[in-house]
């Protein structure tokens, strides 16, 4: 039988063929992708000519192509779509497509060739995404090995193997503990407080069990997000929202089989023993050097200053929590009061709490409105299309077009949990854009949440929280869909990791304006657009417990610094006891004893964030410096937008990210219009 991973996908816009994909496809596809894509290598090596742009950098950058796109869609259905056979098969394959990427960046004739291009470029006429291209490719075998003696370069192939495991078994094993945890509810009682949204949900997770395993009358909720988040704001039984919160804190650190501990403590020795061998400090000193932050030093002090004008605040915040837990007879405010007295207080100060705004945020409303914005700002159109093949049927498929309806993406959206999807909330690619032999070739994007189910009775309604949720992916999808370079390892979201943030976080800042909110913020039932007073109160709250959430940003973005910047990695004997020290200057809650944050820290262990937590807060001082010039010229200024879209949305990694930056804005940001808009100045 034909393998459909190794033929043309002969669909319609090239798209993947998930109906015809089987399991079993997968392992003969990445031997015969890996197997194809060393070919070209070879041809590359082998060519007698001399090294120029076109012969080398360009045919090894167009290379593998079939094994790119065999990983975009596997390792996407890993994410998204997983099962015990997916998550064997990735444990198989990571190690041969690590050794595989090894092969090229250590092959010694292929980095002469490209060597001799970089010291010859100024010979070949080259323009500045050539440059950029030339220069990254150049940097990128020498940062991961390229001038090593032999036997360093086996000691960095070994390392380079056992991270990829490593990484692999730490998200399988927060996705079992995720879904091994069930909190059933058969007493009326014990739900009180909770919204009928909430309650319904999960009457019907306890409906979908097995007819063996169902109660009469029962609840189930869950430790994923739209499940684990009302319960912990909502439910008046403590002692259940303690039993979830340290259920969910506990993830990775219960010393069973699927404990992370260990895993974390390999991890950071590994990559600390990496980064040595090629000549770098720390882990931090090696991944910084790519990164607009530059050096460890850069990113701490950054993270200090704002911590030292988040801290009062935040310490303000705390206390106006704490004072109202007392008021409710808590004399300790523990770490699963927080989200249900901090709820309390935002209702008492803004008369504002998410159930009176979700009838407004109707997921399909919200849809059509991040569409609408998108096409005020970009000229863009979403059209809904049934034509290509899902890899789920909750899955929504998109035809973006341009104001002259010239085709620019296709676009997934995957919006609700499932068994086999982990948390969270994420945009991806299952094709980048390029350009090359005269067609532009255009790029698939998805996003993937885990937003609120409709019920029996309701359609799906979001939280604030989750609106702003869709936004940020959203505008992470728009960096990808309006991509418009040559090469694709320079196009759309491939750039610095702390500037990838910028168009995401931007487009987050919509959700509070009311000319945006009035174009989809309409009740589900009545159509009645959110009333000008809701509309104020979401802006007055915007900065509620800013103080707080900033100081919890920035924990994160210390115990990823601390992990990966401080003392030696093989000194560490306790992850906790190394955690709990690093947050020292951040805690407000006392500490629980049988949780661990680290064990479930998937942007740094799993993800690509290590090194790279703090990017969500820089990026935060961008956005905000950015967002100005919007405010400046209004929020759907056509000029403005263009400007946005010509310097950073369709420029993706092909100059430095300052320089994009200062081209659209005319100058490098200023943190002040961050901490304005946190209220942490005035």
């Amino acid at each position: 039988m034909r393998n459909p991973l190794l033929q043309d996908f002969n669909t319609e816009y090239n798209t993947a063929p998930f109906s015809k994909i089987n399991i079993e496809h997968f392992i003969p596809a990445f031997k015969k992708g890996i197997d194809l894509a060393k070919a070209e290598i070879d041809a590359i090596v082998k060519n007698d000519a001399s090294p120029t742009f076109q012969n080398t950098l360009e045919k090894l950058e167009f290379s593998g192509h079939k094994l790119d796109r065999i990983s975009s869609i596997f390792f996407n259905l890993n994410s998204a779509e997983t099962n015990d056979e997916i998550q064997k098969i990735a444990q198989e394959v990571s190690p041969l497509l690590t050794d595989f990427s090894n092969d090229i960046v250590l092959n010694a004739k292929l980095f002469q060739k490209i060597k001799s291009v970089f010291e010859n470029k100024n010979k070949f006429n080259l323009d500045k995404e050539q440059n950029m291209l030339l220069e990254k490719k150049h940097k990128n075998f020498v940062r991961n090995g390229a001038n090593l003696n032999h036997d360093d370069k086996d000691k960095l192939r070994e390392i380079d193997k056992d991270l990829s495991k490593l990484s692999l078994q730490f998200g399988e094993n927060i996705l079992a503990e995720t879904n091994n945890f069930e909190l059933l509810i058969t007493d009326e009682k014990q739900l009180v407080g909770l919204p009928e949204g909430a309650i319904e949900a999960a009457k019907m997770l306890a409906e979908e069990k097995p007819a063996q395993d169902k109660l009469e009358n029962s609840w189930i909720f869950t430790l994923d997000y739209p499940s684990y988040i009302p319960f912990m704001t909502y439910a008046d039984n403590r002692t259940l929202r303690k039993k979830m919160a340290k259920a969910f804190g506990a993830r990775g650190f219960q010393n069973n089989e699927f404990d992370n501990q260990n895993i974390v403590l390999e991890i950071v020795t590994l990559r600390h023993k990496r980064a040595n061998l090629l000549g770098y400090e720390t882990h931090a000193n090696f991944v910084l050097e790519e990164r607009m932050a530059e050096s460890p030093k850069k990113v701490t002090e950054f993270l200090n200053d704002l911590l030292e004008k988040a801290k009062p605040a935040a310490k303000k915040d705390f206390k106006k929590v704490k004072d109202i837990a007392k008021k409710n007879c808590v004399k300790t405010l523990q770490k699963w009061d927080g989200a249900y007295f901090a709820e309390k207080l935002k209702k008492e100060l803004f008369d504002l709490d998410d159930e009176k705004l979700k009838p407004y945020f109707k997921l399909e409303n919200v849809i059509k409105g991040v569409f609408t914005i998108a096409d005020k700002l970009y000229d863009l159109t979403f059209e809904e299309i049934s034509n290509i093949d899902k890899y789920h049927e909750e899955v929504k498929t998109y035809k973006v077009t341009d104001k002259n309806g010239k085709f620019l993406a296709v676009f997934y959206a995957d919006f609700f949990p499932r068994k086999g999807k982990r948390n969270g909330a994420w945009m991806t690619s299952y094709k980048d854009q390029w350009k090359r032999d005269g067609e532009n070739s255009r790029p698939h994007i998805s996003i993937v949440c885990n937003f609120t189910k409709p019920t029996e009775t309701k359609p799906s309604l979001l939280t604030f929280n989750e609106v702003t949720t869709l936004f940020h992916e959203f505008g992470h999808a728009l960096h990808g869909m309006l991509a418009n370079t040559t090469y694709p390892s320079l196009s759309g979201t491939h750039v610095y990791w702390d500037f990838v943030e910028l168009p995401s976080q931007i487009f987050e800042n919509w959700c509070f304006e009311k000319e945006a909110l009035n174009l989809f913020a309409k009740h589900y039932k009545t159509g009645e657009i959110i009333p000008m007073e809701l509309v104020q109160k979401i802006k007055d709250s915007s900065n509620f417990l800013e103080g707080m959430a900033t100081l919890r940003q920035l924990s994160f973005g210390l115990l990823d610094m601390g992990w990966h910047s401080g003392e030696l990695p093989e000194k560490i004997e306790s992850v906790k006891d190394f955690e709990n020290k690093a947050f020292a200057d951040t805690q407000l809650y006392p500490d629980v004893f049988e949780n661990c944050m680290s064990t479930a820290f998937s942007h740094i262990f799993q993800g690509g964030y290590s090194s790279g937590y703090y990017s969500y807060k820089w990026a935060e001082v961008l956005d905000a410096d950015a967002f100005e010039a919007f405010k400046e010229n209004g929020i759907f200024d056509k000029e403005t937008a263009l400007k946005f879209k010509q310097n950073v949305l369709s420029q993706g990694g092909i100059q430095k990210p300052m320089d994009l930056y200062k081209k659209f804005r005319g100058k490098e940001p200023n943190a002040d219009a961050l901490l304005k808009r946190a209220g942490l100045i005035t």
